[in-house]
């Protein structure tokens, strides 16, 4: 089932304190709507991302997104309210064979993929699933002069997160029938659902996956960034190699190149994609690429080796970790890799949701000498360096 991300950032709040609209600053360097971006990006349950900005922020979307991103659509405009944003959004998204989306606001970057997952397991059971965080304190009903006028039971109260998360024919049809209705005034996708009786049902989440509103916000996510928790550092390397073998073009980093031979494998044979694979597995001790997609399973013959790449950084991103930076070697005599080294940083970038200037693709030969000398096939050395929350 084809599932999409509809990230909302079509807001203008400034609340934050930023100069710019609060999705598109920065904590730790990173452009916050790129933060929520990168996580569903690196999930393979997720086939389409469509973002939905204000018609006026064009160039910081841009500038704050960057390229190298396969399975982002290009941004649709926004309307006056979140609701009208979020109808935009879907209709974009209606021509495509959409069969589930999940709707998540841009000021939200620190959702985990273990959220996501579990909104989207739940809809096999129900018309929507949102991610919620039961009530912990005491609420308190105010009067005018703000004097407490009673106190509510918080019992089987939540408080509403994203992702929501519906079946996508189901809320397109919701939000249609809201607009033609002149009901403009939900403040949340799950309210509108409930008001077109859908059911929808809760997904405990937790309080981490808070939404950016104002500057303490703002300064609260750099403090988590910086100092909770402590980090430290991880370095893991590959080796791979693969023969000729008769063919008209080699996967190289995730790049198919003209050749007069192709390289041997059971899968695609990337042989740089590979030893990229293990040095990311190194760095957290989990085994190598033959552990976890052995050669003698048919499901992965032919298989595009971005799939055990982005598996591997989904290992990282469980265990809590970031990925600092990656870097490839290709010892061969032939194909040139230099014209093709940007694309390559390109296709990288987007799997592991890093950006470009994060990954180091270089080439050389062995001068003759040895088995790649005499072109009998192409060795690769990658290393990748992540940060893991430290350990006692």
């Amino acid at each position: 089932m084809t599932t999409a991300a509809l990230i909302v950032a079509a807001g203008r709040g400034h609340r934050a304190g930023s100069e710019v609209p609060k999705q598109y600053a920065t904590v730790g360097g990173t452009p916050i709507l790129r933060q929520s971006l990168q996580t569903f990006a690196t999930l393979d349950l997720i086939d389409h991302l469509q973002v939905v900005i204000h018609p006026d922020d064009s160039e910081l979307y841009r500038t704050s997104v960057g390229t190298g991103w396969d399975k982002l659509r290009d941004p649709v405009a926004g309307g006056a309210t979140r609701q009208a944003s979020v109808l935009a959004g879907l209709e974009a998204l209606a021509d495509i064979g959409t069969a589930r989306v999940l709707i998540h606001d841009a000021a939200r970057p620190y959702v985990s993929p273990a959220i996501i997952r579990n909104v989207v397991a739940a809809l096999r059971s129900t018309h929507g699933a949102i991610a919620a965080v039961p009530l912990a304190d005491t609420l308190k009903r105010a009067n005018a002069d703000r004097t407490i006028a009673g106190t509510l039971e918080r019992s089987g109260l939540w408080r509403a997160q994203t992702p929501q998360g519906f079946h996508f024919d189901q809320i397109l049809a919701a939000h249609r029938k809201a607009a033609a209705a002149g009901k403009h005034d939900f403040t949340d996708d799950s309210a509108l659902a409930e008001w077109a009786g859908l059911t929808v049902t809760l997904v405990e989440d937790d309080a981490r996956n808070s939404k950016i509103t104002t500057a303490t916000d703002l300064a609260e996510a750099a403090r988590r960034l910086n100092v909770e928790p402590a980090f430290e550092p991880r370095t893991g390397s590959g080796f791979d190699v693969h023969r000729f073998a008769a063919g008209t073009s080699v996967w190289l980093c995730g790049v198919e190149i003209p050749h007069d031979h192709s390289l041997e494998g059971h899968s695609d044979a990337d042989v740089g994609l590979h030893a990229l694979t293990d040095a990311l597995l190194g760095t957290i001790g989990d085994g190598d690429i033959g552990a976890h997609f052995p050669p003698s399973d048919p499901k992965w013959r032919g298989a595009p080796s971005k799939l055990f790449l982005a598996d591997a950084a989904r290992r990282v991103q469980a265990r809590g970790g970031r990925i600092v930076n990656v870097d490839v070697t290709l010892l061969c005599e032939a194909p040139r890799i230099g014209p093709h080294r940007p694309q390559m940083q390109a296709v990288v970038a987007e799997v592991l949701g890093i950006s470009a200037d994060r990954v180091g693709i270089k080439a050389t030969t062995t001068e003759g000498l040895g088995f790649t000398g005499r072109r009998e096939g192409i060795a690769a050395l990658a290393s990748a360096t992540v940060l893991l929350p430290a350990t006692a």
